[in-house]
């Protein structure tokens, strides 16, 4: 018997719904325009559901953080999942002021809302108790609106933020049904993974990586570590390694230099077990070269892994039973340099080892590249998900739970 609500645990018939949701969606730097529509589709079961029962659907979803490029307005988010949905979805310019009031108020049974980005909201980002969030303008305002509170937001499960946990003090709140697979499958995993177990680490950050690397080795979660990316080019100058200057400025660009002593502490530690590239490609002349590690430092972007570097982590990855990859291997968005993308990812979708993927831009990559069918398990999360693997509560689930206790409790 699990310990937080899930759909199946409540009346939904004729209910007004409010759904948190993470459509936090890879954009198109210049449009807006989502590359990606992989979260909304594994939402759809939860929406489809709730709409059978004629309940009344109010979504509640963010995108980037005041101040960043992809801070945006949903209303692009509502009309492409309206599409998905194949169901015409009522946007509101509004999260809980008298619009959005009366937008629900106004939602006929069956019928869905969509209101703006909550992270326009000033202090929803705020790291406070479920019990202070409760107490806001926001939560207050919308709660007495709705029956239920369902949380989808599996991406989003490691922040303690205003939207995501406010509502489970004031409302009787359960997963939604991508919540609820996620975390039925990952338990499986992380309490029982497949061995030898493998884990990938790529993309263009690295600062949140050292912890977890050191966490899945330390409580044996990981047998090995292969490293791509940002994360590799910030382990190889922690290992003494100088990367050229447009290298090394992306790396302090995304940490602190304090954060190379970790690392160098990590690798003393477990250098056995992590594993770096060899080899990179560069662009020369419009084209795509490849140098070894020997000529390091270059004064051209290392923007994948080499040839020889390929083949060393098929070869690690060829005995692993469960394969954890976040993050892709290098800049696969452009052609000249989605080869180690490519190449690692297909490798992995056709070995019989369990693969997870978590994280956008590494799921962005596996639907582009046409793999999705041959991955066990993708996941919405990226942070989320790293911290489940690492043995992290996480504070939604842990809300959820309280929320059970508390119907429970006479």
């Amino acid at each position: 018997m699990r310990e937080f609500n899930t759909l199946d645990d409540f009346d939904l018939e004729n209910k007004t719904v409010l759904l948190r949701v993470d459509f936090n969606m890879p954009l198109d730097k210049t449009t807006h325009n989502i590359l990606d529509t992989t979260r909304m589709k594994l939402v759809l079961p939860t929406v489809k559901e709730l709409i059978d029962k004629d309940s009344k659907i109010v979504i509640l979803a963010h995108q980037g953080r005041q101040g960043d490029w992809d801070f945006t307005s949903l209303e692009k988010h509502a009309k492409t999942f309206g599409n998905l949905l194949g169901k015409q979805i009522k946007f509101v310019e509004d999260v809980y002021g008298e619009k959005a009031r009366d937008a629900i108020k106004q939602l006929g049974f069956g019928e869905v809302l969509f209101l703006d980005n909550v992270r326009k909201v000033p202090y929803e980002t705020d790291k406070k108790p479920a019990e202070e969030h409760a107490k806001t303008e926001f939560i207050q305002n919308l709660y007495p609106l709705a029956d239920f509170f369902v949380n989808d937001a599996f991406a989003a499960a490691h922040r303690k933020q205003c939207s995501l946990i406010g509502f489970t003090e004031v409302l009787p709140s359960c997963a939604g049904r991508l919540l609820e697979k996620e975390l039925t499958t990952l338990e499986h995993v992380v309490k029982k993974p497949q061995k030898p177990c493998v884990f990938l680490f790529g993309g263009a950050k690295y600062s949140d990586v050292i912890v977890t690397i050191e966490r899945v080795l330390n409580n044996k979660t990981a047998d090995k570590i292969l490293l791509t990316g940002l994360p590799a080019n910030a382990f190889l100058k922690a290992e003494g390694y100088t990367l050229g200057g447009k290298n090394e400025a992306a790396l302090l660009e995304e940490g602190k230099p304090e954060l190379f002593e970790d690392i160098k502490k990590v690798l003393d530690n477990y250098r056995s077990e992590i594993f770096l590239p060899v080899d990179f490609a560069v662009e020369e002349n419009g084209h795509r070269k490849e140098i070894s590690l020997q000529e390091l430092p270059s004064n051209q972007n290392l923007y994948d892994i080499g040839e020889k570097t390929i083949q060393k982590f098929k070869e690690i990855l060829g005995d692993a039973k469960t394969v954890f990859l976040s993050g892709p291997c290098g800049v696969f968005e452009n052609p000249l340099f989605d080869k180690g993308t490519r190449e690692i990812f297909a490798y992995i979708a056709g070995s019989d080892a369990f693969s997870i993927v978590g994280g956008g831009h590494t799921v962005a990559a596996v639907e582009k590249m046409g793999f999705r069918n041959q991955i066990s398990h993708i996941s919405t999360g990226g942070g989320s998900l790293e911290k489940f693997m690492m043995g992290e509560k996480l504070p939604v689930v842990e809300s959820l739970k309280k929320a059970k206790l508390k119907l429970a409790t006479p």
